[in-house]
Parts: structure tokens; C-alpha cells; sequence
């Protein structure tokens, strides 16, 4: 299989992945900006006050939408010309963005804050899986794993990059409505540079492979959802991955919020590890640094054991990691926690990935990322949600870690289950 590797130096040199490449760099760290200054305008601001709910609700705004609007989008993919989508969403995102940093700057709080953010999110969906779903356009299906490595986990290093570049220009503008609002409209930037990234590409250049503009379209969105369903339930190897996924999902998600509410109530500075907003970065920074070190690792994992064992210890050493941090529980921990739980997630979601690009016919790829988005995010926020309502104020919740590490039992357990069964004949 060594001979196969196409390797990510000779990938970059690829002129369509690369310039795909940048579009995703740019969309990436617009959204890392983005969501770090709207979570510090409303968790780290000494104008406002959050509770955990109303840090749940902010983590709800920022990703809630890739669900609602996921399975129309995912149709849409299927039908539209994907470059014009890329180019479209970002420069729809942008004025978005234009939109709600004037609400910040006014200090609205609520709903009309969380329906603009809302707006934002929404058009980043199409963004997010028309890069997914376009690259094995750009790309031969045999070198997806690799490629797909190095798309997501630098991607994913961009959306940190940004997120730490929103939390120091949010140092030197200040914590207050002005300098959130300010810090939010830096993210007008990448979404501009993505648009006019996206131009570069040929018509059709992307996919889909058939395109039916017709009266069908609205048809096939509202079945998008089902759809997905059919296609990934099909195929035991990608509805494993999906459940493994949903396990990781749901742990970080109570993991997050304890994470948020520790830093922000809880720890006190202690050496060279810092509270508050400063003490976030650090651990987004080392989470950062886990999905780099997953991107060296996932590829010589999935070689040596293939996907499923690779998912399966990814799962185990997440697993060990929660109990260790439960165990624990102090910022040092935190931190270690951070880099290993974004490492193994990461790996998961590379495998999940792969599975569905090179398992997932291109006719239904589209409504497949859609549901893989309902998993992704859903899982999360609902985490999220209901360690909100259980959690201690300041997020001291040792019991509530432990059963994150459950959760990861049971996703290896599920993970296992759905590769015993036999493929159905899925949609093409």
C-alpha cells in the first residue's frame, strides 16, 4: 500500500487541491474567528454575564444550524455547481458577519444576537460541505485518506489559528462591546479571500457529476435527509463510523462546556497556565496541536490496522484519557486532556471521513455529509445542553467527565455491532 501514498508534498503540488486547499484555509479561519469572538463577547465580556446555559445557547447558535439546514444543503450539493456555491455562501457569509458585529457593537443580547450568529452559521454549512464533498473531484478516490487528511486537520489548525487571532486582537482592542464587535468583523476577511479563491476553479470543475436544476430540486431536499439515512446505513462500514463519531461528539461536548465554565469561574492563573479567556487559547492552541499530531498519525495507523482498529483504539485511549481527567480535574490536566481528546477525535473523524468519500456513491455524497453534519454537531450540542443543566456553575463536575468516558465505551461497543452486519444495495 506504500506504493499508493501520492504524499502530501506531491498532493499540494496538485494544482486543483491546492487551490481547494486555500479556499478551505481561508473559510476555516474566518469561522475560527468568528466563533471565538462572538464566545468572547458573550462568555468573556465584564459587560454581559453567562451562566451555563447561556453558554450552552452560544455553542447551540454557532452549530446548530449545520443540521437544521443540512439536509437541504446536502440535496443542493447534489444538484448545484459546487464552485458557485463555495463562491457564493462566503461572500453571503461575509455581509453576515458585516451584520452581526454592528449588533455587538450595540450591545444587543438575546435573540437578536443569537438570530444573527444563527444566519452566519447557517450560510457556513454550505461552505463547509461543499469543500467535503468537492474534493474527490480534485483528487484520485485511492489517495482520499491522505488528502482528506491534510484538508481536514490543517483546516482544522486554521479554524484554531483564527480562533487565537480573534482572542489577541480582542487583547490589544479590549474585552468590551467595542472591541468584540471589532475583533467579530476581522472574519470578513477570510471569507472574502475563500470567494475569490473559489473563482479560480473551471465550471463544473467540482461537481456534482449530473447537475438538475429543475422542479425536482425541491423534491429531492426534502427527502435529502432520508436519503442520507438509506445511503449510510447501507453500508456497515460507514454507519460504524458514524456511531464511533456520534460517541466522540457527545463526550466533547460535555467536556467543552465544563471546559468553558472551569476557566471562566473556577481556575485561577497558576504559572505559565492562565484563566479565563487567555487560559481557553492555551487549551485550543493544544487542541490544535492534537489534530496536527493526528494528521501524522492516522495515516500510518490506518495502514498498519486499517480503519476499524485504528477507530477502536482512537476510542480507547480517548476513553482512558476522560477518567484520568475526572480523576484529576485541574488546569494541567485540562490541557493534557485538550491535545489527547483532539488527537483521537480527529482520528476518528479522518477515518469517518474517508469512509464516506470513498464508500458513498457521488450522487448521494452530498445527503450523506449532511447526516454525517447532523452527527457531528447535534450530538455535541445536545451534550452540551444537558451538561448545562446538570453542571455546577463554575463547571466542577468530576461525575459529569465520567460519563463522557462511558459514552466512549459505548461507541466502541456500537462501532464493533454495526461491522458485523452485511451491506445492503445503497442509493447510487
Amino acid at each position: 500500500m506504500a506504493n499508493d501514498r501520492l504524499g502530501f508534498a506531491r498532493l499540494v503540488r496538485t494544482r486543483g487541491y491546492r487551490r481547494l486547499l486555500a479556499v478551505r484555509f481561508s473559510t476555516q479561519w474566518a469561522d475560527g474567528v468568528f466563533q471565538a469572538a462572538l464566545g468572547g463577547a458573550v462568555l468573556f465580556n465584564p459587560e454581559r454575564q453567562a451562566d451555563p446555559l447561556a453558554v450552552a445557547a452560544g455553542l447551540a447558535v454557532l452549530l446548530l444550524p449545520y443540521s437544521v439546514i443540512g439536509p437541504f444543503a446536502g440535496a443542493l450539493l447534489d444538484r448545484w455547481d459546487r464552485k458557485r456555491v463555495l463562491m457564493s455562501a462566503n461572500l453571503a457569509r461575509g455581509a453576515l458577519v458585516v451584520a452581526v458585529a454592528a449588533i455587538v457593537f450595540a450591545g444587543v443580547t438575546g435573540p437578536g444576537l443569537y438570530l444573527a450568529a444563527l444566519s452566519v452559521a447557517g450560510i457556513s454549512r454550505f461552505v463547509n460541505s461543499g469543500l467535503s464533498v468537492a474534493l474527490p473531484h480534485v483528487v484520485p478516490r485511492r489517495h482520499l485518506v491522505e488528502a482528506n487528511t491534510l484538508a481536514v486537520t490543517a483546516g482544522a489548525a486554521m479554524a484554531a489559528i483564527g480562533g487565537a487571532s480573534a482572542i489577541g486582537l480582542r487583547e490589544v482592542l479590549g474585552p468590551d462591546d467595542t472591541g468584540s464587535a471589532i475583533t467579530t468583523l476581522a472574519a470578513v476577511a477570510g471569507s472574502v479571500l475563500a470567494a475569490t479563491l473559489a473563482a479560480g476553479f473551471g465550471r463544473g470543475a467540482l461537481g456534482p457529476d449530473r447537475t438538475d436544476p429543475g422542479s425536482r430540486t425541491a423534491v429531492t431536499v426534502l427527502h435529502g435527509l432520508a436519503d442520507g439515512a438509506r445511503a449510510t446505513a447501507a453500508t456497515p462500514s460507514v454507519a460504524a463510523s458514524f456511531l464511533a463519531l456520534a460517541a466522540h461528539r457527545l463526550s466533547f461536548g460535555i467536556t467543552t462546556l465544563l471546559t468553558l465554565l472551569l476557566f471562566r469561574y473556577a481556575f485561577t492563573d497558576s504559572g505559565p497556565f492562565r484563566a479565563g479567556l487567555a487560559g481557553i487559547g492555551e487549551a485550543v492552541l493544544l487542541a490544535a496541536a492534537g489534530l496536527g499530531t493526528a494528521a501524522l498519525l492516522a495515516p500510518w495507523m490506518v495502514r498498519r490496522w486499517g480503519r476499524p482498529r485504528t477507530i477502536r483504539v482512537a476510542l480507547l485511549v480517548a476513553t482512558v484519557t476522560q477518567l484520568a481527567l475526572a480523576a484529576l480535574l485541574s488546569m494541567p490536566a485540562v490541557l493534557v486532556a485538550a491535545f489527547v481528546l483532539g488527537a483521537t477525535g480527529q482520528i476518528v473523524k479522518l477515518c469517518t471521513d474517508a469512509a464516506v468519500q470513498g464508500e458513498a456513491g457521488d450522487g448521494v455524497l452530498g445527503r450523506v455529509f449532511a447526516l454525517y453534519d447532523i452527527v457531528f454537531n447535534v450530538g455535541y450540542v445536545l451534550a452540551v445542553a444537558v451538561a448545562a443543566l446538570l453542571s455546577p456553575s463554575d463547571g466542577n463536575a468530576p461525575w459529569l467527565l465520567g460519563a463522557a468516558a462511558v459514552l466512549y465505551v459505548l461507541g466502541l461497543l456500537a462501532h464493533d455491532q454495526q461491522l458485523r452486519r452485511r451491506p445492503r444495495t445503497s442509493l447510487g
